[in-house]
C-alpha cells in the first residue's frame, strides 16, 4: 500500500489470511511503539514487539519509509472517520466541536503522528494526501455550523486548520507536564468562533501553576525529520 492509495489510486489484492493476520500484527505494533517512542523504534524493534521474525518485516516493508506509510494510511482513515462522525451529528455546532476535539484527541494519543506526516522523504505526498481526504470534510463542517448560524459568518475551514495546528503545539508541549491542557484552550477557542456567544463556559482544565508552568514550555521540541 502506498501514500497515493488515500488519494484513490486502485488497492492492492486482498491477503491469504495468516499473512494478513501478520502485516495486521505488525502495522499494530508500529502504531503502538511510534506513539510511545516516536519514529527512533527500528524495524527489528517492531519485529520484536509484534512476535514475528524479522525476515517477516522485512520481506513485507524493505524499509521504515513503506511501514510509515501504511500506518499513516490508517491514521488518515481514522482521522477522517472521527471528522465524519461530525456530519451526522444533527446539532451543526456539536458536529463541528466533536470532529475537531477528536481529531486533537488522536494527536494527543499519538506522539509520532506529527513526526509521521513531516519525516522526509514522502513527507510532502503524505501531507498533501491527507489534505485531500479531510479539507473536504472540514469544509462541510464548517459549511453547516455557519448555514444554521452558529459559526461566526467569517470562519473558513482553513481558520479550522490552523487552530488545529495551535491545540497541536499545545498538546506536544504539555504532554508530560500537564497532559489534557489542551481542552482549556479549546475551550477558549471554541468560545470565540460561536457566532452568538452566550456566558463563557467554565474553563475545567485549571492553568499550570509555578514550576509546573515553567516545564511546560521547556517541554517543546521541533519535530524531528528522519
Amino acid at each position: 500500500m502506498t501514500v497515493a492509495e488515500v488519494a484513490g489510486a486502485p488497492a492492492e489484492k486482498p491477503l491469504r489470511a495468516d499473512a494478513e493476520r501478520n502485516r495486521r500484527r505488525i502495522v499494530d505494533a508500529a502504531g503502538e511503539l511510534f506513539a510511545r517512542r516516536g519514529l527512533d523504534a527500528t524495524l527489528n524493534d517492531v519485529a520484536h514487539h509484534a512476535g514475528v521474525g524479522v525476515g517477516t518485516i522485512y520481506r513485507r516493508y524493505p524499509d521504515k519509509e513503506l511501514l510509515i506509510d501504511a500506518l499513516f494510511e490508517e491514521r488518515v482513515a481514522k482521522l477522517a472517520a472521527v471528522m465524519e462522525t461530525g456530519l451526522h451529528d444533527a446539532d451543526s455546532w456539536h458536529g463541528l466541536v466533536s470532529a475537531l476535539s477528536g481529531a486533537l484527541e488522536l494527536q494527543e494519543g499519538d506522539r509520532g503522528l506529527q513526526e509521521l506526516l513531516l519525516s522526509s522523504g514522502r513527507g510532502r505526498e503524505r501531507v498533501i494526501a491527507m489534505r485531500e481526504r479531510v479539507t473536504p470534510i472540514l469544509a462541510e463542517l464548517v459549511d453547516r455550523a455557519r448555514a444554521a448560524g452558529a459559526l461566526r459568518s467569517d470562519v473558513e475551514q482553513q481558520d479550522i486548520a490552523l487552530i488545529q495546528i495551535m491545540l497541536g503545539a499545545v498538546i506536544d508541549c504539555s504532554r508530560e507536564a500537564a497532559p489534557g491542557l489542551w481542552r482549556r484552550y479549546l475551550a477558549i477557542v471554541l468560545q470565540g468562533l460561536r457566532a452568538n456567544p452566550d456566558l463563557p463556559p467554565e474553563l475545567h482544565t485549571p492553568v499550570p501553576a509555578g514550576e509546573l508552568m515553567d516545564r511546560v514550555p521547556s517541554s517543546w521540541r521541533p519535530p524531528r525529520r528522519l
